[in-house]
Parts: structure tokens; C-alpha cells; sequence
């Protein structure tokens, strides 16, 4: 097996990862809008909002990517998301909130796939095809680390100011410079370099009619929907661990003689910390569980997930939050041991020409079913409780799996 050397494209690739994970309002994002008076009814429209904008956008901005410019469009998405934040900081009512909720999709579409392909993309020039696991396995190590420390900053940031408002700003630095990084990758990951207006008329016919052969391919389609339906479940509920963890500050016995929301802001920041530090390690692990259970290694890990998350919310109902923390961090690492070897699998069945737009149908995928999922969990758990949302949710998806695992 060839292995990849450790260039400068390839620190390139880890440091936008890491600038990407520095959204330090991410730790509090629940807490902040329930903060500014949005309901969890509110909150789940919110998410499917921005879902739903990811969706209208998402395959257009793949072809796009792949016909007119990989460097342009991740620029773009960048430009979208700081708009946001710079919204979000401001917003006091409902309606400019989903207006930032729409940009921030609109970036998320834009970036979501993009930056895959050009690393596969990279991968087949230097003859490293057969290193996809491991290569996309260790730059997403790097982003989880990104994680880990934006985390850390944001309860830093949260118990010296004793407000959630102002990491909307901080989060601005960060991706003005992965602006400037995207920037200087090499024009080779930018792929189409003659943009006249005939030119790209004929690449974009050409990408669409490909991508839809390939996609209409049984076994990419199974990958594909395997791939998104754990990242959507995670992304739709991932943020209510939040209050959980609000529980779990209030009953350490430390800093009881401070203001609450900055005790709450150091204990969140530093779980957060210790989460995002073993789900980067999980992605270094991806390439070895992928050689050990290939074959079984996404159903394994569907089935794993939504029970963790059932156990989570009877743990959650029952006011057990520790034990209900383990068990939700036990989804993240899943999904992080997950992520690389699907990519790797979809990069394995389609041709690296139109690898944007597939990862983007991808994404699409995982957008509507977040959407759902976001909205339906916001509602039960206005009206019962944030654990009976996790194991409604949970084993509506578990039994779902074992029926689809059971069809031919």
C-alpha cells in the first residue's frame, strides 16, 4: 500500500479543519437562543429552516463546485457564514434569526462536499487514492481537534464575559483566515480553469448527466443513504446535550460562590473539550475498524448510535445526567469513527470528476432527514421532555434500520 507523505497541502487541508471547528458559539448555541426567548418548538423550525436552504442548495452548489471553481465556492460559504454570525450577534427577534439561520445554510451548501473532493481530488494526482481512509481519517482528527479548543476559548470567553452574545464575533476571526487559506490552495484543486461562458455550459451538461448515472447506481445510492442518516440524526440533536450539561455543572461542587452562567460556561467548555479530544481520536481509528469489519462496519455503528441515544434519554427522563452524557458522547465517537469510512467507500464507487456533486447529494440527504428530525424533536420535547425527544427520535430510527437491514 503506497503512503501518503505529510506535505504542505496536506497541513493545508488539517489547518482548514481546524479554522473551520473554531465556531466557539457552537458549546452554547441552545443555550444562547433559549437565552434570547426562542422556544424548542422555535428552535427546531429554526434548524429545519436552515435544513431546508441547505437542501434547495445543495446539489447546484456541487455542480457548480465542479464546474466553475472549487476555491471560489468554498470562499463564497465563507462570506456566508461570517454575514451570519455578524446577524446572529444582533438578532433580537425571531425573524432575523432565521434570516442568519438561512445564510448559515447557504454557507453550509457551498462548503459541504467541496473541500472532499479537492482532497480526494489531491489524493489521485499524488497516486494516494488507496490512502483515502486514512488521509481523510487524520485531516478530520485535526478539525475535532479545532473543536476541542474552540470549546475551551468559548467557556473561557463565556466565564470572563458571563454572556453567550459576544462568540459570535470571536467566531469571525477564524474564518476570515481560512478565507485567506482557501486562497492560496493551488489552482490544480480548483479544476476548471477556462470559465468563458460557452466552456461552462458544456462542463456543467457534461458533470450533471455523469453524476446522474452514478447516482442512479444501487450500491452508491445504499452508501449514500447509510452515510447520511447518522449524521443527521447526530446534527439535529447533538446541541441539546447542552442543557444536560447545564445539569451537570450545577451539581459539581466547585465555583458555587460565581455567577451561574459563568460556572456554566467553564464546565460546558471543558466537556465539550474532552469530547472533541476522543472523537479526533476516533477518526484516526476509522481506517483500522474499516480493515477489520468493512463489510458490517455501517450497520454496526447505525445500530450502536440510535440505541446510545435511547439509553441517553431513559438516562436523561430518570435526571441520571451523567450516565446519560457517556452515553450521548458514545454517538459522537461513533459518528466520527464513521464519516471517514463512508467517505472513503462513496470516493471507492465514484469517479473523482464528479466526487462534489455526489458528496453533495449526500448532504442533501442528510439535510432533509435533519430537517425532520430537528423540527420533530423540537416539538416533543416542548411538549414532554428533552429525554422523551431523545427516545422517541432514537428508537423511531433504530426500528427503521432493523426494517430497511431486512429489505433487499
Amino acid at each position: 500500500m503506497t503512503v501518503f507523505n505529510k506535505t504542505n497541502q496536506y497541513y493545508k487541508f488539517c489547518f482548514y479543519g481546524f479554522l473551520k471547528n473554531l465556531r466557539f458559539f457552537d458549546a452554547f448555541f441552545i443555550l444562547f437562543l433559549v437565552d434570547e426567548g426562542i422556544s424548542y418548538t422555535e428552535i427546531g423550525l429554526l434548524y429545519a429552516i436552515r435544513e431546508i436552504f441547505i437542501n434547495i442548495f445543495e446539489v447546484p452548489s456541487g455542480i457548480i463546485a465542479d464546474a466553475f471553481g472549487r476555491k471560489n465556492a468554498l470562499m463564497a460559504s465563507f462570506v456566508a457564514y461570517i454575514i451570519s454570525f455578524v446577524i446572529f450577534y444582533l438578532a433580537k427577534d425571531f425573524w432575523l434569526f432565521m434570516f442568519a439561520f438561512i445564510l448559515y445554510g447557504v454557507g453550509e451548501a457551498f462548503r459541504s462536499g467541496t473541500h472532499k473532493g479537492m482532497i480526494m481530488d489531491y489524493l489521485k494526482i499524488n497516486n494516494w487514492s488507496d490512502q483515502k481512509i486514512n488521509y481523510y481519517g487524520h485531516t478530520r482528527a485535526c478539525s475535532q481537534k479545532g473543536s476541542a479548543i474552540s470549546s475551551l476559548v468559548a467557556g473561557i470567553l463565556v466565564f470572563f464575559s458571563g454572556s453567550y452574545q459576544n462568540i459570535f464575533l470571536f467566531s469571525i476571526i477564524p474564518y476570515l483566515l481560512n478565507l485567506i487559506l482557501i486562497w492560496s490552495y493551488p489552482a490544480e484543486l480548483n479544476k476548471t480553469t477556462d470559465t468563458s461562458k460557452t466552456k461552462n455550459k458544456v462542463v456543467v451538461k457534461t458533470t450533471f448527466n455523469s453524476f446522474w448515472e452514478i447516482v442512479k447506481q444501487p450500491k452508491v445510492l445504499k452508501i449514500l443513504n447509510a452515510s447520511a442518516v447518522h449524521s443527521a440524526y447526530l446534527k439535529a440533536v447533538k446541541d441539546y446535550i447542552q442543557p444536560l450539561m447545564v445539569n451537570i455543572a450545577l451539581v459539581i461542587p466547585f465555583l458555587t460562590d460565581i455567577d451561574v452562567n459563568k460556572k456554566n460556561g467553564l464546565i460546558i467548555g471543558i466537556l465539550y473539550f474532552v469530547i472533541y479530544l476522543l472523537t479526533s481520536k476516533a477518526s484516526e481509528f476509522a481506517s483500522k475498524a474499516a480493515d477489520k469489519k468493512r463489510n458490517s462496519i455501517s450497520y454496526i455503528t447505525l445500530v450502536a448510535g440510535f440505541s446510545l441515544g435511547i439509553f441517553s434519554g431513559i438516562f436523561f427522563y430518570y435526571d441520571l445526567w451523567i450516565l446519560s452524557f457517556i452515553a450521548f458522547v458514545g454517538i459522537y465517537l461513533i459518528e466520527n469513527l464513521r464519516k471517514p469510512i463512508l467517505t472513503g467507500f462513496i470516493a471507492d464507487n465514484v469517479p473523482n470528476e464528479i466526487l462534489t456533486s455526489v458528496m453533495s447529494v449526500q448532504s442533501q440527504l442528510k439535510t432533509v432527514i435533519t430537517a425532520i428530525l430537528a423540527f420533530s424533536f423540537g416539538v416533543i420535547a416542548d411538549n414532554f421532555s428533552i429525554g422523551t425527544a431523545f427516545i422517541v427520535t432514537s428508537s423511531f430510527l433504530l426500528i427503521t434500520t432493523f426494517v430497511l437491514n431486512r429489505m433487499k
